[in-house]
C-alpha cells in the first residue's frame, strides 16, 4: 500500500471533541467513492487510524476528514496545524453503492454517522438525485449541514427537532424512497435489523458502514473480520458498506 504525503490546509474543532481537517488532495483521490476510507498515519504510533473521506472540494482538489479525538492517535491528529505534513494511505474499501433506477435517496446518520453519509449526499445532488438526511445526536451539538440537503433531526434530549432516536423516524420516510443508506453506531443498526417490519424496512435495500478497529486497511491481518451470512468478512477489503440483511448483528461486540 503506497504512502502518500499530503498537507493540512485547516483544520478547525467543529463541535466539541470533533475536528475537520482539509487535506490537498492532488494525485490522492481521483477516484474516492462516498463510503470509503483512508488510513492516516498519526505521529510514531504503530497503526495508521481509518478516517472516513466527509466531502471533497474545489474540482476534487481538497479532501476533507471528519473525526472524533477517541484516543492517542486521533488527539494528535487534532493538534496538527495548517501547512503540516500528513502521511496516508489512499482511499480504502467498498463504499456505497446507488442502483442505476433510484431517484430518492434516504440517508439516516447516527452521531459521527454523518462523516461518510455527508459525502453521498453531496455526490447524489451532483447526479440529480433527491435526497433526505434524518440525523440524529444527543443534544444540539452537531455537525452543520449545508442547506442543499433536506435535513430532519432528532435529539435525544429533544433540544432539536424529535425527541427520540433517529431510527423512529424512519417508517414516515421509508416509503418515498429507493434505496435507504445508514451510518452509526452498532446499537443503531441493531435496531434498525431487528425491528425491520416496524420501521417498513422488510422491503428496502438498506446500506451501512461499519465502523470496527482496522490493523492493515487490507485485508490481510483480519483484525476487523466481521460474520456474515455468507461467511468471515473484513471490514475494510469487503466493506466497510455492506446489505444490513446480511451481517450477523448477535455475533458483533460494540467498540
Amino acid at each position: 500500500m503506497k504512502q502518500i504525503k499530503t498537507s493540512i490546509i485547516s483544520n478547525e474543532e467543529v463541535m466539541p471533541g470533533v475536528h475537520l481537517i482539509w487535506l490537498e488532495s492532488s494525485g490522492i483521490e481521483p477516484a474516492a467513492q462516498p463510503g470509503q476510507f483512508i488510513m492516516v498515519r498519526c505521529d510514531d504510533y504503530p497503526l495508521p487510524r481509518p478516517i472516513s473521506v466527509h466531502s471533497l472540494a474545489d474540482n476534487r482538489s481538497k479532501l476533507a476528514l471528519l473525526f472524533a479525538v477517541m484516543g492517542k492517535g486521533t488527539d494528535w491528529l487534532a493538534q496538527r496545524k495548517a501547512g503540516d505534513n500528513l502521511d496516508i494511505f489512499r482511499p480504502l474499501g467498498n463504499g456505497f453503492s446507488i442502483q442505476p433506477a433510484s431517484r430518492n435517496l434516504l440517508l439516516v446518520a447516527g452521531g459521527m454517522g454523518i462523516a461518510p453519509l455527508y459525502f453521498l449526499a453531496q455526490e447524489a445532488l451532483k447526479n440529480k438525485h433527491s435526497v433526505t438526511l434524518l440525523y440524529g445526536t444527543a443534544d444540539n451539538k452537531r455537525y452543520h449541514i449545508s442547506p442543499q440537503i433536506k435535513l430532519v433531526s432528532a435529539t435525544e434530549d429533544g433540544s432539536i427537532g424529535l425527541k427520540g432516536r433517529v431510527t423512529d423516524m424512519l417508517p414516515d420516510f421509508v416509503g418515498w424512497a429507493d434505496q435507504v443508506f445508514a451510518c452509526g453506531p452498532l446499537p443503531m443498526y441493531r435496531d434498525m435489523a431487528r425491528r425491520k417490519r416496524e420501521l417498513k424496512l422488510e422491503d428496502k435495500p438498506v446500506q451501512v458502514s461499519l465502523e470496527m478497529r482496522m490493523g492493515c486497511g487490507l485485508g490481510v491481518c483480519y483484525g476487523c473480520t466481521v460474520k456474515t451470512k455468507s461467511g468471515l468478512e473484513q471490514v475494510c477489503k469487503d466493506g466497510p458498506v455492506f446489505d444490513l440483511d446480511d451481517i450477523l448483528w448477535d455475533k458483533l461486540v460494540d467498540i
